[in-house]
């Protein structure tokens, strides 16, 4: 486990400010304590720093993991957030959507949120920004990138897709070996 290089960082950083905006550095930074990202075996792992500290003690071929797997870069250079990111993005996040309970299963089966499906936005969403994906009843289900913007939004058809699916709790049965 290693700390991430300048390039890393920024791959992470900016892929996150998508979703939070300027709160990265409230997530990092909490009233618990301090909180760092740790690159292992190209996942980026978000690790309190006092607990990573007694993990440099282990060999790296003995650390299977640390922490949570916020994402991963990939061969090609991208970084890409995983499901497992969900819980501490969401009460950080700018830009909000409800799905319908009728198309709530529609969503964690992977497919992305359509204009029938929308339930409300939250105001001044840009479009293709990062969004957080709730039901009906605030539980958060995944994330994803906008497709339309809030004004937009008002005036789509139906089968207009508002928000591309990146990541739903689904993934947790549908892949759920790939995970760690």
């Amino acid at each position: 486990m290693r700390p991430l290089t300048n390039e890393e960082t920024k791959l992470v950083l900016t892929k996150l400010k998508k979703y939070i905006g300027q709160n990265v550095r409230t997530l990092l930074e909490r009233s618990d304590g301090l909180y760092c990202l740790r690159l292992h075996n190209n996942r980026v792992y978000y690790v309190k720093e006092e607990i990573m500290k007694f993990a440099v003690s282990l060999p790296r071929e003995n650390l299977v993991s640390l922490g949570v797997c916020f994402g991963k870069i990939t061969k090609g250079g991208k970084f890409m957030l995983r499901i497992t990111a969900l819980d501490f993005l969401h009460p950080y996040c700018q830009n909000k959507i409800w799905v319908k309970s009728s198309s709530e299963d529609s969503f964690l089966y992977g497919n992305h949120v359509y204009k029938s499906g929308l339930s409300r936005i939250s105001d001044n969403t840009a479009k293709y920004t990062g969004a957080i994906i709730f039901s009906s009843k605030d539980i958060p289900l995944g994330f994803g990138v906008t497709g339309k913007s809030t004004p937009e939004c008002r005036l789509a058809d139906p089968m207009n897709i508002i928000c591309f699916n990146q990541a739903d709790v689904g993934e947790y049965i549908r892949n759920e070996e790939g995970l760690i």
